[in-house]
């Protein structure tokens, strides 16, 4: 996944985790709800003033709205995940318990 895909996966997010729908959206911040679809959808990059704006009306940082890491597919995760348990295998029992306590 792309880094456009990924950022319009995490602007959707933090626009659903405010209750908000994208034609709400996008009349806070008079754009057209198109604008926020083909955000959202990974077709374009906010301009910088929709992104403030967005950031504005989301409540949340430009740092917090970059964070997509946890957006990757899942091969990318488990690749991820497997990575660090190879560069790190005296973790390996306690990433065991907390997957284990997870998923009961």
């Amino acid at each position: 996944m792309n880094k456009k895909e990924l950022l319009g996966k995490r602007l959707r997010e933090l626009r659903k985790r405010k209750g908000i729908n994208q034609e709400k959206l996008a009349e806070l911040i008079d754009v057209d709800p198109t604008t926020i679809s083909n955000i959202e959808n990974g077709k374009n990059y906010p301009s910088m003033i929709n992104l403030e704006n967005l950031l504005n009306v989301l409540d949340c940082s430009f740092i917090e709205a970059f964070d997509f890491e946890h957006k990757n597919s899942a091969e990318d995760l488990i690749s991820q995940i497997t990575n660090k348990l190879k560069n790190n295998p005296d973790k390996l029992e306690d990433f065991y318990k907390i997957v284990m306590a997870l998923t009961k």
